[in-house]
Parts: C-alpha cells; sequence; structure tokens
C-alpha cells in the first residue's frame, strides 16, 4: 500500500472522532472556545513535533509560499468557526455531510486548477458523493 493512503486512512479514523468530541464538548461551552482550546492543543503538538525534529520556523517567514499559507490559514480560520458553530446549533448527522462538500469542492479544484487527470470514474465518485451527502443532510 502507498504511504500516502494508509496515512489518509488513519487521518480519517482519527478526524472522524472531531465532530463527535466537539458536539460533546460544547454543551456547555461556547464553540469559539472549543475552537480556541482545540486548536490550541495543535499548535502546541506540532510545535513539540517541530522541535523534535530539529525544524526551524525562521526561514519559512519570507519564503515565497508563505503567502499561500497565511491566506490558507485566515480560510481555515473561517471555516472551523463556522464548522464549530454549526456543531453547536445542529445534528452532527447534519452538518458533518454538509461540511464534508469540501471534498467535493476541492476535488474539482484539483481537476480545473492544477490540471490533473479527468476521468468518468472520479467524475462518477464526485457526482456520487454530491448525492450521498444530500441523502444524509436531508
Amino acid at each position: 500500500m502507498r504511504q500516502y493512503i494508509g496515512l489518509s486512512l488513519f487521518s480519517c479514523l482519527a478526524y472522524s472522532l472531531v465532530a463527535p468530541l466537539i458536539s460533546i464538548a460544547m454543551a456547555d461551552m461556547s464553540s469559539t472556545m472549543a475552537v480556541f482550546l482545540s486548536n490550541s492543543v495543535m499548535f502546541v503538538t506540532v510545535g513539540l513535533v517541530l522541535v523534535y525534529r530539529g525544524l526551524s520556523v525562521r526561514p519559512y517567514f519570507r519564503h515565497p509560499r508563505t503567502p499561500h499559507l497565511i491566506a490558507m490559514g485566515v480560510l481555515l480560520t473561517i471555516g472551523l468557526l463556522t464548522y464549530y458553530r454549526a456543531l453547536a446549533l445542529g445534528p452532527v448527522s447534519i452538518v458533518v455531510p454538509i461540511y464534508g462538500l469540501f471534498i467535493v469542492i476541492s476535488s474539482l479544484v484539483g481537476l480545473v486548477v492544477f490540471d490533473e487527470t479527468v476521468t468518468a470514474r472520479k467524475l462518477a465518485a464526485i457526482g456520487l458523493s454530491v448525492v450521498a451527502i444530500v441523502l444524509m443532510s436531508v
């Protein structure tokens, strides 16, 4: 098995528990506080991994791709704040599939912007993903 497939499956399994845990945590906590606390854990953990691997952040402050990461950080912040708020207001079984449309949109961006190979199989998979998400959400 290719390494990226194994990592993808592992990340899927780990991330699958995020929404239920967020939903439980926000029973008596604001969604904004939940975003802050959960991402503080991530920030500290990634910082420790950088230290462990002996990587310095400093050279990347002037890296030509850093503006892309900053833009991504802004979009991620907006996405997480609104996702957590949606989970605070609605059922996990509806919010998560709608949120999951990012997979379809990201796939389409990959096909269009990055000129990835378009196949009938990929288009069918994207179409079936949309159908599945719609069925889960109504």
